[in-house]
């Protein structure tokens, strides 16, 4: 591989990475421990990450959120309630149970539109390291660093790895979209 491959193709898997990131996030109806990996809590005057300060637990649909601290329990409580997740939390002093709902059809279908969106984002974030790596290659050629034969062959090496980062994204949505589609 070359240096303009090897470029576009870690531009990619960062594509492939935030997608993953965001596939996580929506919520299918099963109790997922990463739909609360952004929520941060005030803990002490410090934003916190809710996995520093519990232990989180999940279930077929639920999730227990068990704080170490439980003077915490109040903060945290708040923090998933000011979220967009969409889940009424459930404080017995203990612990925080989070139940996960089984979402309409109406609502699945909302939610493969969002996983379409994030595929879209994703794809797009490749094909700007497509069009990024190229461009490198391009302007070498012109400081006549490398011939146009090999600017050619450097074209079609990138889009063979875009090609199948596409194809990545689309089997990545595919499993997705039957995960939240399924009852």
């Amino acid at each position: 591989m070359s240096t303009y491959t090897d470029a576009a193709k870690k531009k990619m898997d960062k594509s492939i990475d935030g997608l993953n990131h965001n596939f996580t996030k929506v919520r299918t109806g099963r109790a997922n421990p990463h739909v609360l990996d952004d929520l941060k809590v005030s803990y002490y005057g410090t934003m916190t990450p809710i996995n520093q300060l519990a232990a989180i637990k999940s279930e077929a649909s639920l999730l227990i959120v068990e704080p170490w601290d439980k003077s915490c329990l109040k903060e945290i409580e708040k923090a998933i309630e000011a979220s967009d997740l969409g889940i009424t939390p459930n404080n017995d002093g203990v612990c925080i149970k989070l139940p996960f709902p089984q979402p309409t059809e109406e609502r699945r279908k909302e939610l493969v539109k969002e996983c379409n969106k994030y595929a879209e984002e994703a794809k797009v974030g490749v094909r700007n390291a497509r069009r990024d790596a190229i461009q490198m290659a391009e302007k070498d050629q012109k400081a006549t660093e490398i011939s146009e034969d090999d600017v050619a062959r450097e074209k079609k090496a990138i889009q063979k790895v875009t090609d199948s980062y596409t194809k990545k994204i689309d089997e990545m949505l595919k499993v997705k979209t039957a995960e939240v589609m399924e009852i």
